[in-house]
């Protein structure tokens, strides 16, 4: 009986020994645990340094740069009415030559296409028998005035003859006019030429930016054949809200770029303040180019624009040196580097005027941002660290 007790006794021992083991094993465990999740918070993150080189984390400093406030609008290049010319076939009728496409630079004065009428055949037999009668008025006016002089004639008679003599002239006039209008020549005509063509000219220098004929087309005088654009004088359009129109004054500097650039390394000065808004809500405001010349440039091409309106020295980071977590945004900066290890922190910072790659920064109070070192170039890949420590 004493021998089935001690074994009893035995096996209690060591299930005792067994289960304080377990629990001791456990809480060893938990503890190692706890350590290690109290070790990362969810604001730092720390780096080996082979992973600090893979990064390629690069650390600068918060610098003082002069940042203006500015407005970002849209617009077009456009140029000076006068410098758009859009050309049509007065009379009308048949494109009998044309071979200008858009794009084409043209001279004042060229020849844009020759048009075909029968009526031009009419205008310049009118305009000849004119004349021939002109002639004959006028020596018949001459010889009233001498017979009335001798008492001859009558009054009327003299009267007459001057007022045929006088519609006569006018309706030369008209029909020069009308010459002139369809780009036939008098003096040619005088000579006895009579022609079924007349030339349309380029009454500027430019290029073609539109071209809607072909040959053997008929045209009506308000067809426009073609339009032309001197680019000597081109300007910004800008369409600038109401609220930031007052923002706005004449010989305000603009930095501006193409649809399809990035930077905005081109300059215009305002000149001109629109007074009524357009349907959009949108005032028009137009700028000289400071370069007018520049190729890349032409009419109707959209733009994107910086309207300076105050400038001031603030702190400044490059804008790649911000990133943003939960719809805040951060900067990392570099703590401590020990036994191989470089640790970080995150910093909430406010953004403010981006200009140039730079952007303003509002630090928190009490926050030493002159000795800071501050990652400028990486931070993105130590917030991604720093994600996959906390999902661990």
């Amino acid at each position: 009986m004493k021998s089935i007790i001690k074994i009893l006794f035995s096996l209690i021992v060591i299930t005792t020994t067994i289960t304080a083991c377990s629990d001791n094993k456990k809480k060893e465990t938990e503890e190692t645990v706890i350590t290690k999740k109290d070790s990362t918070t969810s604001d730092q993150v720390t780096l080996t340094t082979d992973q600090y080189k893979i990064a390629e984390i690069q650390l600068g400093t918060v610098q003082m740069r002069n940042l203006s406030s500015v407005i970002k609008v849209n617009g077009v290049i456009d140029v000076e009415p006068q410098n758009m010319v859009s050309i049509s076939a007065p009379l009308g009728g048949y494109v009998k030559s044309s071979g200008l496409l858009p794009g084409q630079v043209v001279r004042k004065g060229q020849v844009m296409a020759v048009i075909e009428n029968a009526e031009f055949i009419d205008v310049q037999q009118d305009y000849l028998e004119s004349t021939s009668r002109m002639v004959f008025l006028g020596q018949e006016l001459k010889r009233q005035q001498e017979l009335r002089k001798e008492d001859i004639n009558s009054a009327k008679t003299l009267q007459q003859v001057s007022s045929e003599y006088n519609m006569m002239r006018a309706k030369i006039n008209a029909l020069q006019q009308k010459l002139s209008l369809i780009g036939i020549s008098t003096k040619a005509l005088q000579a006895g030429r009579i022609v079924k063509t007349s030339n349309l000219y380029s009454p500027i220098s430019g290029y073609v930016t539109a071209s809607n004929v072909n040959r053997g087309k008929y045209v009506q005088p308000s067809d426009v054949l073609f339009e032309l654009a001197n680019k000597s004088d081109m300007h910004l359009a800008l369409d600038v809200f109401e609220k930031d129109v007052r923002k706005i004054n004449p010989g305000q500097p603009i930095r501006f770029s193409l649809a399809s650039e990035t930077d905005y390394n081109r300059t215009a000065k305002v000149f001109l303040i629109g007074k009524a808004t357009e349907e959009d809500g949108t005032i028009p405001v137009h700028c000289h180019l400071d370069v007018s010349n520049d190729p890349a440039m032409l009419p109707g091409m959209y733009v994107k624009a910086l309207i300076a309106t105050r400038t001031e020295d603030v702190q400044a980071l490059p804008v790649e040196a911000i990133i943003q977590s939960d719809a805040k945004d951060y900067i990392f900066i570099q703590t401590d580097t020990a036994q191989g290890k470089v640790h970080f922190k995150m910093i909430p910072v406010i953004k403010g005027t981006e200009q140039e790659g730079f952007v303003a920064i509002t630090f928190p109070e009490n926050f030493n941002a002159a000795n800071a070192k501050i990652v400028i170039k990486g931070a993105y890949a130590l917030l991604s660290a720093m994600k996959n420590v906390e999902e661990e």
